[in-house]
């Protein structure tokens, strides 16, 4: 009798881990790119020399070093409202002149105000669904005298949304409209504790509700010392964590369009760094939004005045960038929203 209480536990596990196994097939084979052309065409359109322009102005030394709340900054939030403009990618219609106030209160003691900034380009079918692609545009300041300019962290994510915008701002031009909302967000006072993103998730220009995912951009234009010989990667961290198909559309994404090295190595809730825990993803995350947070990883100049636009790797930074649009332009095109579960 034992025996085969024994054999029937076995085959019921069996059946559970083929059923299992079935669900992430099915998964994966339903996550394609029908309009693969279409978006190769865009993509690329992502080039190194107008990243290498942006993250010279952002990492420029007479915005000393980006503080939170200081001229230097606000300099830096006006070129990225300007940039927009340019663009003709429109603000929010409760924020016109594309600026969310960071009251002072709400930010650690002996800063001023700030500001988020926010551009969107309206979805075609699904306006009230919105993709969010993000980016810090704070850094260290002055310290002891010496400007930290930080080119990668975070000029880099700065530049490379500014590039994925252009991207989807032509498609629209030509046709090729997102289904879904996107939303470009460039965050203030990071460096300081993710106030920004917190501000915004808890005062939200969009139904926080309505939010698909949100993709993190925080240093993406250098390489770390475990990636000197095999500079081709990503960090990808929080994928899985809140939906197993945004997991497979970024490799997907990935397998399709740059065939990139997806390390996985901080995505373990174990890792002592913590990195899931210490960008704006982690504001959307508090709100069950599934989100991926795209890293290089830290490097000898990290949060130090040599952190230069000089340094930085721009045909690796426009690859970077170029899967993380592929990723944001399924989110923002699938016929169907985003499963927000775990399989």
């Amino acid at each position: 009798m034992k025996v085969l209480v024994a054999s029937a536990l076995i085959l019921v596990g069996s059946c559970s881990t083929l059923r299992h196994s079935e669900k992430i097939e099915n998964l994966k084979d339903s996550i394609s790119y029908d309009d693969k052309k279409i978006v190769e065409k865009y993509l690329n359109t992502i080039n190194s020399e107008e990243l290498k322009t942006h993250v010279e102005e952002i990492s420029s030394e007479k915005y000393n070093g980006r503080m939170t709340g200081e001229k230097g900054h606000n300099e830096v939030c006006d070129y990225i409202r300007n940039y927009y403009k340019s663009q003709n990618i429109k603000a929010p219609e409760s924020h016109p002149d594309y600026y969310q106030n960071v009251p002072k209160e709400v930010l650690p003691e002996g800063l001023n105000e700030s500001q988020n900034v926010i551009a969107y380009i309206e979805g075609s079918e699904f306006p009230d669904e919105y993709i969010y692609i993000a980016a810090h545009s704070d850094h260290e300041g002055i310290i002891d005298g010496e400007i930290y300019p930080g080119a990668d962290d975070n000029g880099s994510g700065t530049a490379a949304v500014f590039e994925m915008a252009e991207a989807f701002k032509k498609a629209s031009e030509d046709g090729y409209n997102p289904k879904r909302s996107i939303v470009f967000l460039h965050v203030t006072a990071e460096e300081v504790g993710l106030h920004g993103s917190r501000y915004y998730t808890n005062n939200p220009v969009f139904p926080i509700e309505n939010t698909i995912s949100t993709l993190n951009i925080d240093m993406i234009g250098r390489v770390d010392e475990r990636h000197k010989d095999d500079e081709n990667y990503i960090y990808v961290i929080g994928s899985d964590r809140m939906s197993t198909e945004l997991h497979f559309i970024v490799q997907e994404a990935n397998s399709n369009f740059t065939s990139l090295s997806l390390d996985y190595k901080y995505n373990d809730d174990s890792d002592p760094n913590r990195y899931f825990y210490r960008s704006d993803h982690y504001n959307f995350a508090q709100k069950d939004i599934p989100v991926i947070f795209f890293f290089n990883g830290e490097h000898e100049d990290y949060t130090k005045p040599t952190d230069t636009a000089d340094k930085i790797n721009y045909q690796l930074l426009a690859e970077r960038t170029k899967l993380i649009f592929a990723t944001a332009w399924y989110l923002a095109n699938s016929p169907d929203r985003l499963n927000p579960e775990i399989i």
